[in-house]
């Protein structure tokens, strides 16, 4: 919410009238403002960093040894904090792999990873991410199936649906399709859920032309920039409060995604743009067509 109490602040709402209408304490708020970033959060930054290029480096190792490999390189961190870290990421040894839900296991891949974690293109519609996930409310949970453009971060189709079958899949894709016109040759990265391995999905790939492309089972950072995608759609939106209807929260995701995600989040590796603006600059013809 703090972030919130400094827009509305630049924008010349008191912080004083912000914090009692959101019932936040100001001196928080205020400790905030001074270190967005606490020490703690940089020191786990620094760990979780080294971790991962031990685990990368030897993939077979659990996390005693990669708690080990952190101490050499003079990070030091008790096993319980280690094993939290790659949890949380799923950088599990090649001996132990975490079971699924339900102890069941992704299927295999429809598709070869033809990304390999590199998430960068040079023009529009070169290369689309999507993802489920998946968010509680008093009726039940709700799924948004989101796709995002790599150029721009902009994204291109969504749906949502109380259901996580493969239409919810099927008619992202089908969206993104319709607002970005000519996709022919687009490379679609996603997991190996079983939602985008299903006959519906391989033949919406097929007839636009698209290439389909999966990441390893368990490997969060094989779709890792749709993943901060979802991170921020749960700081912004499904975490702020309880909701009560699936229609409320359904609403409170579009208008995030258009009105606050696509045209007032700017980004530094946009040049501090927002993702229509980058588009419109760079590519105009893409954006009308959009």
């Amino acid at each position: 919410m703090y972030p919130l109490v400094s827009e509305l602040a630049a924008d010349g709402v008191p912080v004083t009238v912000t914090c009692r209408v959101l019932k936040l304490a100001r001196q928080p708020y205020y400790r905030w403002l001074a270190a967005p970033v606490t020490r703690h959060d940089l020191d786990e930054a620094y760990l979780a960093n080294v971790l991962f290029d031990a685990h990368r480096d030897d993939p077979e190792f659990g996390h005693r040894l990669l708690a080990d490999e952190a101490a050499l390189a003079g990070l030091s961190a008790c096993d319980r904090r280690v094993w939290r870290i790659c949890r949380d990421n799923r950088w599990w040894s090649v001996f132990g792999k975490a079971r699924g839900k339900n102890g069941k296991k992704p299927g295999p891949a429809a598709h070869d990873d033809l990304v390999r974690r590199q998430f960068r293109a040079d023009a529009p519609n070169r290369l689309w991410l999507w993802d489920i996930t998946e968010h509680p409310t008093a009726e039940g949970k709700l799924y948004l199936c989101a796709i995002k453009d790599v150029y721009s971060g902009r994204i291109v189709g969504y749906s949502i649906s109380d259901r996580m079958k493969s239409r919810i899949a099927v008619n992202a894709l089908v969206s993104a399709v319709q607002r970005r016109g000519d996709v022919a040759g687009c490379i679609v990265h996603s997991d190996r859920g079983s939602q985008f391995r299903s006959r519906k999905v391989l033949r919406e790939l097929t007839r636009h032309d698209l290439a389909g492309s999966m990441g390893q089972v368990a490997s969060a950072g094989d779709n890792a920039a749709m993943e901060s995608f979802f991170s921020l759609l749960q700081k912004n939106v499904l975490d702020r409060r309880r909701w009560a209807t699936r229609e409320d929260l359904r609403l409170a995701i579009i208008i995030w995604i258009e009105r606050t995600y696509h045209r007032r989040r700017r980004q530094a590796r946009l040049g501090r743009l927002t993702p229509i603006e980058y588009e419109t600059i760079n590519t105009p013809q893409v954006a009308l067509a959009a």
